[in-house]
Parts: C-alpha cells; sequence; structure tokens
C-alpha cells in the first residue's frame, strides 16, 4: 500500500536472511493481479513478485556514480558483452560490491532529472 500512496513503479525484493536481491514488484502488474483475483492484499509477496534469472546472465551494475549517459543507454537496451540488449523498465541501484540496494530508478526518472538540471 504504502508503494501505491508513493506513486512507486516499481520495488526491490530481497531475502530476509542475507539481504540479497531476489526479485522486484511491479506496482501496474501487482494493480492487475490484484484486480483479477489472481492475487488477494494478504497474499505473501513471493507469489506477485518476478524473480531475477540470475544463472547464465551478466548483470550490470549500477551505482551511484554511473554516468547518466550510461543509465540511458541501459534503458535503452544497448547490449554490452554478455548481456541481454533488452529494453529495461527500471535499473536497481547498488553499492559497487552490489551488497546494499539504495534505490530504484526508471527511465522516467532519468527524463525529469535531465530536464530539471540546469544547462
Amino acid at each position: 500500500m504504502a508503494a501505491f500512496e508513493r506513486d512507486y513503479t516499481h520495488l526491490t525484493v530481497v531475502s530476509p536472511e542475507d539481504r540479497a536481491l531476489v526479485g522486484y514488484l511491479s506496482m501496474p502488474r501487482l494493480k492487475e493481479l490484484l484486480a483479477s483475483g489472481t492475487i488477494r492484499e494478504n497474499d505473501p509477496v513471493e507469489k506477485a513478485m518476478m524473480k531475477f534469472q540470475r544463472k547464465g546472465r551478466k548483470y550490470r551494475i549500477i551505482t551511484m556514480d554511473t554516468p547518466l549517459e550510461e543509465l540511458e543507454v541501459f534503458f535503452e537496451g544497448a547490449a554490452g558483452q554478455g548481456e541481454s540488449g533488452a529494453k529495461q523498465d527500471f535499473a536497481v541501484v547498488t553499492d559497487y560490491e552490489r551488497k546494499f540496494v539504495l534505490g530504484v530508478t526508471t527511465k522516467s526518472d532519468l527524463e525529469e532529472f535531465v530536464k530539471r538540471r540546469p544547462t
């Protein structure tokens, strides 16, 4: 409910044991699942979350130091070595060692930031 109230589009899901990133919730998808009755409000998060596919995939690390141009390329889906090349809806921002999730950003967040930034 907090995500809906704050107009978040994605929330990360971390393991309670070791805080490892295990998946995410897409708020538009969650709304659809609730509306269709596929899930209920008191169901566990695991039932609605999208799990990250870890095997055989290389993930681009996005940190607070990632240049905005590189983030834009990431959203557009330009493939790097070992990456899928699919367009991305959001990026999980972590510390360099990927021990902590610092936030989530979307392409529209980036566009809004660029619009407000002094030239």
